[in-house]
């Protein structure tokens, strides 16, 4: 299972990486722009062939890819350069990384929409005519960590199935009944994946506030699906909505930065992308598609920070450029960028070691199980 989360993971992250340098890719190239290599993955080099000007290259660190422009450093006036062309041309080029992530995210939605996307749903809730629903269940979406039902290993995702053998099939239904028998042992019957499980609980009789009496948070879900034409267009709707989300959080992180730095600890790097990527594979293949639509979103509007050695940050240097009608100074811009890309590989070196203490368990499930291998 430990291999299966790293092969997942390298697929995910590669097929964003990917997309995003696709988007410089053929961007460059409709401007008239001298690619020199499209690789997928980082050298090493496997292999690679050559088409016209570009070589063609299949490298073995499989996480993602990269596109090389002749004179994307400034280093070149040769015609077909990147710093030859006009600032216009060098906004659609910087811009098309972002802009293909968010049309990933868009196929991805459309195709997750199409086969069923797993939604909360409100009992008697009116959804669009096309609409269909199918397999509700009742989902528990948080856990309360030292109640009777974190105790006993409930998690959220976890499906409630049934009570002492009769069936749940709405939440009220799963209140009621628990509600009626607090202080007494009842066995509950549960799905996690594709794996049932019971476990015997004894709701409080008085539990603290906002908790009830198992210390869970339930919701009615179902997979909810519509035709092709229509999961596009809704999937519009749901992608503008992650980047307006996605927004906010970054805000907020930003302002806690400058104050009590207490969101600093939601902060997640690879290690902890690597362990969401199984927790959502584990839920079923829509909600995997679904996570990775969000972190194809999450990708666009990072690299679209003005930040130096981001997109955003070089396109942040076109406007200046633009402004003063004359380039900035080629060393000033790669100071600042290799400084923002060391500040950034510094930035990821600290949340991967705090990732590591935080997921240990699994690192020392996966360093067993290599050391077993030899």
């Amino acid at each position: 299972m430990i291999f299966t989360t790293i092969i997942l993971f390298a697929l995910v992250l590669g097929l964003l990486v990917f997309a995003h340098e696709l988007g410089h890719f053929l961007a460059a190239r409709k401007m008239g722009m001298k690619v020199e290599e499209f690789g997928f993955g980082f050298p090493p080099r496997i292999f690679g062939f050559k088409r016209k000007e570009t070589v063609y290259s299949i490298n073995w660190i499989p996480f993602g890819g990269f596109v090389k422009i002749l004179g994307e450093n400034g280093d070149t006036a040769e015609t077909g350069s990147f710093s030859t062309k006009p600032v216009w041309q060098r906004f659609i080029v910087l811009v098309a990384g972002v802009s293909m992530n968010m049309v990933l995210a868009w196929l991805l939605l459309t195709v997750v929409l199409s086969i069923g996307l797993p939604s909360q749903i409100t009992e008697g809730e009116i959804l669009p005519k096309n609409a269909t629903i199918s397999s509700p269940q009742i989902m528990i979406q948080y856990v309360e960590p030292d109640s009777p039902a974190g105790l006993a290993g409930l998690r959220p995702g976890d499906v409630v199935l049934s009570v002492e053998g009769n069936a749940v099939e709405t939440v009220q239904q799963l209140q009621d009944y628990t509600g009626a028998n607090a202080g007494r042992k009842l066995r509950y019957q549960l799905l996690r994946g594709s794996e049932t499980y019971e476990r015997d609980l004894i709701p409080r009789v008085s539990p603290p506030p906002g908790q009830g009496p198992l210390g869970i948070q339930p919701a009615l879900t179902a997979k909810i699906k519509y035709p092709v034409l229509s999961a596009a267009y809704h999937a519009i709707g749901i992608t503008l909505s992650l980047a307006v989300q996605i927004i906010i959080a970054l805000g907020q992180l930003i302002k806690s930065l400058f104050g009590d730095r207490s969101l600093l600890g939601s902060l997640t790097g690879p290690v902890g992308i690597a362990v969401m990527t199984h927790q959502a594979a584990k839920l079923g293949l829509s909600n995997l598609i679904y996570f990775t639509s969000v972190l194809s979103v999450n990708l666009a509007i990072i690299n679209a920070l003005p930040f130096p050695a981001l997109d955003g940050g070089r396109i942040l240097f076109l406007f200046i450029e633009k402004l003063r009608r004359r380039k900035l100074a080629e060393k000033f811009e790669n100071y600042a960028n290799t400084l923002g890309f060391l500040l950034l590989i510094s930035l990821v070196v600290w949340i991967t070691t705090r990732d590591v203490g935080r997921f240990s368990t699994q690192f020392s499930e996966l360093w067993r199980r290599i050391v077993g291998i030899f």
